[in-house]
């Protein structure tokens, strides 16, 4: 994995921790030599992120919708900036330019991310890990849910394990470069469906 799209949320909780958090995962990708595509973001775990990644030396590329860098937000420390105009040329771009996905805690732009990540995976229009870190725990009604969805039939058993949960970046890490695709639904016969 030469490069993660990192999704994470743009704001500061009062709990210290997730902001931390996110400057130290930003740091640990740039020492281990993966890049960082993210919302090109100054704010909350986003700015922390891209800062832990640029102190350590790492690669940085932001991509922010044209409303956002009007509303002053944008990153220009990033090692590279791009400005699209909405945020599906956002997300396609997170997808084009990273070999992964890796979710920090966050809000509903950080879950919509997400979703779409491993909708794609499940549908087949990209093949690559879907990794969630679950640091504190902030994941577990999330992936209690996703396991919901397995259980009633509405997530087929094949697409079970599409998101790598972890809650140890290392860990994740290692998951994620191991990963082997599941069958998509492009490529299954009705009778699978």
């Amino acid at each position: 994995m030469k490069r993660l799209a990192v999704y994470c949320g743009s704001g500061s909780p009062a709990d210290g921790r997730y902001v931390a958090l996110a400057r130290d995962v930003g740091r640990t990708l740039a020492e281990a030599g993966i890049g960082v595509v993210y919302g090109g973001g100054r704010l909350g775990l986003m700015g922390a992120l891209a800062e832990g990644a640029l102190g350590a030396g790492g690669e940085v590329i932001g991509v922010i919708p044209q409303a956002l860098a009007d509303a002053e937000v944008a990153n220009a420390d990033c090692t590279s900036l791009t400005v699209v105009q909405t945020m599906h040329q956002r997300k396609q771009a997170f997808i084009d330019l990273s070999d992964g996905f890796l979710t920090l805690p966050g809000g509903v732009g950080t879950m919509d991310e997400l979703w779409e990540a491993v909708s794609w995976a499940q549908l087949g229009y990209h093949a690559k890990p879907v990794g969630l870190l679950n640091a504190f725990g902030f994941f577990d009604h999330l992936l209690a849910f996703n396991r919901h969805m397995v259980e009633i039939g509405f997530v087929r058993p094949v697409h079970a394990g599409i998101i790598l949960a972890e809650p140890d970046l290392e860990i994740l890490l290692a998951r994620m470069a191991a990963h082997v695709p599941a069958t998509p639904i492009i490529r299954m016969t009705a009778v699978q469906l």
